[in-house]
């Protein structure tokens, strides 16, 4: 049976006195979207920090590949593999897309004094792969900062695969867009499934998560309330399970009464 790319046994975080995470397992395969879902102080985000490198696990085990790890930087984990893509995407708005794609890692050609930035290239390889994740971009000579919040997020994936990504994280991906683009990221997150990546999907939204997850790991303060196959929940019951659900349904109740 082939290992998981990424495993989490019964991890917790503790800061000080305050518990942050307590026990929870996680298991993320190539070709398979797990989303981890919960509502603010849930604990996504201290997960999220200790599978990307950000913070060290205080308990349980955190294995890539079968091989027990704790990474003491985010580098580390991207030199495993591990690429995370977050909410508040770091790119320069007026810069093009070719040079965002490779920005801190440009290609270059020639040696010693006549060594320069070989942009041909750059362009070439961000078109490519743009194109291989099915993003279709008119021009990526054309300043990021143009680009709707939902071909950034595409961009910033496309990245990560292009730069040896078999993890990858996106942490609220579609939390800022509108329907439409956040359907367009949902349709490239099928993508790097499709090529054979693990994606961890941090969300606080059902509604994005069911389209494209395999799995569901639901937290609440801290703890996992269980980690589901699509077969075993259903939208509604995810919803339910999430912090808020009950309060939901007692406001379509007292609304169904009045």
């Amino acid at each position: 049976m082939t290992e998981p790319l990424v495993r989490l046994r019964g991890v917790g975080k503790r800061y000080g006195a305050v518990i942050a995470l307590d026990g929870v397992d996680l298991e993320v395969g190539a070709g398979e979207v797990v989303c981890v879902l919960g509502d603010n102080g849930a604990g996504k985000s201290s997960l999220i920090k200790i599978v990307a490198g950000l913070h060290r696990h205080t308990d349980g085990a955190y294995e890539v590949a079968g091989e027990e790890v704790a990474f003491a930087s985010p580098r580390q984990a991207l030199e495993r593999g591990i690429a995370t893509v977050y909410q508040d995407l770091a790119i320069a708005p007026l810069m093009p897309v070719w040079a965002n794609f490779f920005l801190g890692a440009e290609l270059t050609r020639g040696w010693g004094p006549f060594r320069r930035m070989d942009i041909a290239a750059m362009r070439a390889a961000a078109k490519a792969e743009l194109a291989a994740l099915g993003v279709d971009l008119r021009d990526v000579d054309q300043p990021i900062g143009t680009l709707s919040g939902g071909e950034r997020q595409c961009v910033a994936i496309a990245r990560a695969v292009h730069f040896g990504a078999k993890v990858l994280i996106l942490d609220e991906p579609t939390a800022a867009l509108g329907v439409k683009q956040a359907a367009v990221v949902l349709r490239y997150i099928r993508q790097a499934r499709a090529r054979g990546l693990g994606v961890i999907f941090i969300t606080h939204n059902p509604n994005h998560a069911w389209p494209v997850g395999d799995r569901f790991l639901v937290l609440k303060r801290g703890r996992s309330l269980g980690c589901f196959a699509k077969a075993e929940i259903g939208r509604e019951a995810l919803t339910a399970m999430m912090a808020g659900g009950d309060e939901l349904d007692d406001l379509e109740t007292a609304g169904a009464a009045a």
